[in-house]
């Protein structure tokens, strides 16, 4: 029997999401992410979001620009919650899985979240390890496995648009770090 050949992440050609591989409304996320080298720039964005965070205190990430707004910890634990799930989707459906897979509110996930009452340095430390795991298990993946499609909170996406959503909605929210929460503080 001869065994596959195993392919480096780098060898691979792992192309933008198409319109069709992922629900309209993902639209608002993936066209954020530039370029096509969808691992280098989740990599680049770990670094880009620690320096962002680096050196703010619990002031900073008790602040709200809103009284109904989340804090600051609370949006980096939205985020981190929200690509576990992502990159769960990424994996069962790159496994092969045509299980469909529900759903998930945002808003429970925040309120029901314990991100408001740990220290700002663990709740970064925690965005650290959710972005090396998505990062280990997208850099495993073939080339077969980026193009599989499954069904997500009833709409069709492939694990390469799965990607691109994470990467896009992380900075969707650093932007919004950036202009509501830390400018000028």
């Amino acid at each position: 029997m001869i065994e596959p050949a195993v392919v480096s992440p780098a060898a691979l050609s792992i192309v933008r999401p198409e319109p069709g591989e992922y629900a309209p409304y993902y639209e608002r996320y993936i066209s954020l992410v530039s370029g096509s080298d969808i691992l280098g720039t989740l990599d680049a964005q770990r670094r880009q979001t620690m320096l962002l965070l680096s050196g703010r205190d619990e002031d900073e990430g008790d602040f709200r620009y809103a009284p109904d707004k989340w804090s600051a910890k609370e949006v980096l634990g939205h985020v981190c919650d929200t690509e576990r799930i992502f990159a769960y989707r990424a994996l069962r459906i790159s496994r092969g899985d045509r299980t469909p897979i529900e759903g998930f509110e945002q808003d429970d996930y925040v309120r029901n979240g314990p991100f408001g009452q740990r220290p700002l340095a663990e709740v970064i430390d925690d965005y650290i390890a959710v972005r090396r795991a998505t990062l280990t298990l997208l850099r495993n993946l073939d080339e077969a496995a980026w193009r599989r499609r499954g069904i997500a909170n009833k709409n069709e996406v492939t694990v390469r648009a799965l990607a691109y959503v994470i990467a896009g909605h992380e900075l969707h929210h650093r932007r919004i770090l950036e202009e509501k929460y830390f400018l000028g503080r």
